[in-house]
């Protein structure tokens, strides 16, 4: 094996492979999205752009969405980059200290919002800097910090945006090159050849199970109610007939009834309609419970409904589910039954049969509730060999994010063998050395499904296990990522192919930087000796052409 040998890098510890450096040497013309599979060496890719950058006398900034990701980066570009000085800032620093570090270290890391605000409060600005990195750079849309701290880059200084899964929706991934002024991207798939080497194989196993009378009772109860409701909403001229009746469309309902309602159109519908729509929500989420979790989650749900009701201040909404005959009988079933959902034996088979195929592999296993986290640990606790620990969010008296760093370094180093994990285990987190991960359902966001499905085959073989009920809103669930996950890789090789043609027309041209967004009050990002052609210009879309280099092979 050969390792990199580029001045700033630590010798004989990054493993020199041919895609990384043409990666890199793009991210050094231009700024740059990378997109990689998750494993194949994102940060090694930022690690070289930021020797070269170093060398040259610059400074770098590492941004990363999460603690538990910052302190990941911190140790490896540490390691990496044993010349620098590698430092960390957070919002809990006084303001002077954060600022006292970002003048004296060579690469400082953080989470956005910290950085966020210290350059709206003008503690320090940008100009040192001659890199700034963006990890999940997907996130980069909206009102999050990503986009703030990207205004505030001054001329000249690279930015480069890494992520292993940008989605579906184009409109999207132009949003977040336009809000970090990338120019250019590169892409590297499982099938090029110069990446083939280095990819372990991943084998996915869809396991079905048959949902037990009960919690199929239950749910078919909530579904006769959420239907009634809906036709309801239809009525009212508030649902589109033609949609089916999701979290989604109901979500967009609210927000239509409460921009309505903002412009002073207090009806009678208006209000029904709000309280109709409440209530569809929590139907379709106690649909999504007994399907999905489990009896256990679905009576912890039920009761937190009952609860409320009886409150004399309790929400309408609430009072009208819990006073309904089908929800009396869904709740009395729910009491009554022993059963749990058939997925939880069968995430106790797997685990024990991949603990006991080879003495040291590693399990995780995914589940968006938190109810069914502590349900699953518990269970899988009592399998044989089996090491197991919880990994949640902070939010409700959960893991402070240096907890979620301490498990994650315990699992790494074999204490705990088992990961049960919410969402907040899906992203980026460096989890090496796992031999198998369980998706206790599927989910229908293919950025979530790729980050959960890269947690294992990083560093050998690994199985991915998806347990879905049968006739349920897991299928449901399965075919939408299924769907976008198919529509992300068509797209984006549809806009390859697209601006490797137009590139062409615009050899002259090899960045668009230097340009103000119409109706933003902010500094231009970028200058080059290219300036805007009119007044107001706007960072063109994929389909008018652009100048940037999408590029698979540099």
């Amino acid at each position: 094996m050969e390792h990199v040998t580029e001045p700033g890098i630590a010798p004989g510890r990054m493993e020199d492979r041919r895609y990384q450096a043409a990666m890199a040497a793009g991210c050094l013309r231009e700024n740059t999205l990378v997109i990689l599979p998750t494993g194949l060496g994102k940060t090694a890719v930022a690690a070289r752009v930021a020797a070269r950058v170093l060398s040259e006398g610059g400074k770098v900034l590492a941004l990363a969405p999460t603690k538990p990701l910052v302190d990941q980066h911190a140790a490896y570009f540490s390691e990496m980059l044993p010349e620098c000085r590698v430092e960390m800032i957070n919002g809990l620093m006084a303001p002077e200290k954060r600022k006292r570090i970002v003048s004296e270290c060579d690469f400082v890391i953080s989470t956005p919002q910290s950085v966020s605000n210290d350059l709206d409060n003008r503690m320090y600005g940008l100009e040192p800097f001659g890199l700034v990195i963006f990890d999940e750079a997907h996130r980069a849309t909206g009102s999050y910090a990503y986009v703030n701290v990207a205004a505030h880059i001054p001329p000249g200084v690279r930015s480069m945006g890494m992520t292993a899964s940008p989605g579906s929706d184009m409109g999207k991934i132009e949003e977040v090159c336009r809000n970090l002024s990338i120019t250019r991207v590169d892409i590297r798939s499982d099938d090029d050849p110069d990446v083939a080497p280095y990819v372990h194989d991943t084998y996915v196993n869809r396991i079905e199970v048959n949902m037990p009378k009960d919690l199929a009772d239950v749910s078919a109860l909530f579904r006769r109610m959420l239907d009634g409701y809906y036709e309801e909403l239809v009525g009212l001229r508030l649902a589109n007939p033609n949609w089916p009746p999701s979290t989604k469309h109901m979500l967009t309902i609210g927000q239509t009834l409460q921009a309505r309602l903002a412009r002073g159109e207090k009806t009678n519908a208006i209000f029904r309609g709000l309280s109709v729509q409440s209530i569809c929500i929590k139907l379709l989420h106690a649909i999504d419970l007994a399907e999905t979790q489990g009896m256990s989650a679905l009576r912890a749900y039920l009761s937190k409904i009952s609860e409320d009701a009886a409150d004399p201040k309790g929400s309408r909404a609430n009072k009208e589910l819990a006073s309904r005959e089908e929800c009396r009988e869904a709740w009395r079933i729910a009491s009554e039954s022993n059963v749990e959902h058939p997925k939880v034996s069968k995430i106790m088979s797997l685990v024990s049969q991949v603990l006991g195929s080879q003495p040291g592999n590693k399990v995780i296993v995914f589940t968006q509730y938190r109810e069914s986290c502590d349900i699953i640990a518990d269970k899988l606790s009592m399998v044989h060999g089996a090491r197991v620990c919880k990994l949640i969010g902070q939010a409700n008296g959960g893991l402070k994010q240096k907890e979620q760093v301490g498990i994650l370094d315990d699992f790494r180093a074999g204490r705990y063998n088992v990961v049960v994990s919410t969402s907040v285990g899906e992203e980026g987190l460096d989890i090496t050395s796992t031999n198998a991960v369980i998706f206790y359902e599927p989910v229908s966001s293919e950025i979530r499904t790729i980050q959960r499905r890269g947690r294992t085959g990083r560093k050998n073989d690994g199985e991915v296990y998806v347990l879905v009920a049968k006739g349920t809103i897991d299928e449901v669930a399965e075919q939408n990522s299924r769907r976008k996950e198919r529509l992300m890789r068509e797209r984006l090789e549809t806009l390859n192919a697209d601006l490797g043609r137009r590139r062409q027309r615009f050899s002259g041209q090899t960045e668009i930087g230097g340009f103000r967004r119409r109706g933003s009050g902010k500094s231009p990002r970028r200058s080059t000796d290219w300036k805007p052609p009119r007044r107001g210009w706007r960072w063109p879309k994929y389909s008018q052409g652009f100048s940037a280099g999408w590029s698979r092979r540099t």
